[in-house]
């Protein structure tokens, strides 16, 4: 199969690998960051663990500000320059020393007063600031061959590789015993 080589297309079909609610989440995050910042690239990394979608004033990973990053059963909104956000109500999450994230429910939570303040914290401090003038654009910088699955596995297949364990484990042996009367049959047919 061809890949799609309008990254618009090409988006919609890696979105389309996730849950309704995760993609909707997702599409309504990039609508509220491209009508905040205009001129951002989006960089778009459909990695092994996530989809990244990057928001920077050029197509250098390291000048990326902002990104959004999805997983089966979350997005996180990532500050990737965020060594000395002031952080008084604790909301940045991670171990790392340069990148934070804060785990969304709704694109609303971008208009909360503090996640605001560490955005606006993140522009003044970063390392490049978005253009002045340009246009928006989206880039595919990369897509790995390999990835986790993109949707959380259902409960429902759970349970059922579940009882099936449960069920041979109550019968011990009964495989063993239909193979060993298998093999009685062919024996005795020879």
């Amino acid at each position: 199969m061809a890949r799609s080589t309008d990254p618009e297309r090409q988006l919609a079909g890696f979105l389309a690998k996730y849950s309704d609610e995760i993609a909707c989440l997702a599409e309504a995050l990039r609508l509220r960051m491209c009508k905040l910042f205009p001129t951002a690239l989006e960089l778009v990394y459909d990695n092994y663990n996530a989809l990244a979608i990057g928001y920077s004033p050029s197509e250098k990973a390291s000048e990326a500000i902002f990104s959004i990053a999805l997983y089966p059963e979350w997005v996180s909104f990532f500050f990737l320059q965020a060594r000395g956000l002031s952080d008084p109500d604790h909301l940045l999450k991670g171990g790392g020393t340069v990148s934070k994230h804060i785990v969304l429910s709704s694109p609303e939570d971008l208009n909360g007063s503090a996640i605001k303040d560490l955005m606006q914290q993140a522009l003044e401090t970063a390392k490049a600031p978005f253009p002045a003038k340009g246009e928006h654009r989206l880039v595919i910088k990369s897509v790995s061959a390999k990835q986790r699955p993109r949707r959380p596995a259902t409960k429902s297949a759970f349970h059922a590789k579940s009882a099936s364990s449960a069920s041979r484990a109550k019968r011990p042996g009964s495989a063993n015993r239909a193979l060993t009367a298998k093999r009685a049959n062919s024996a005795k047919a020879r």
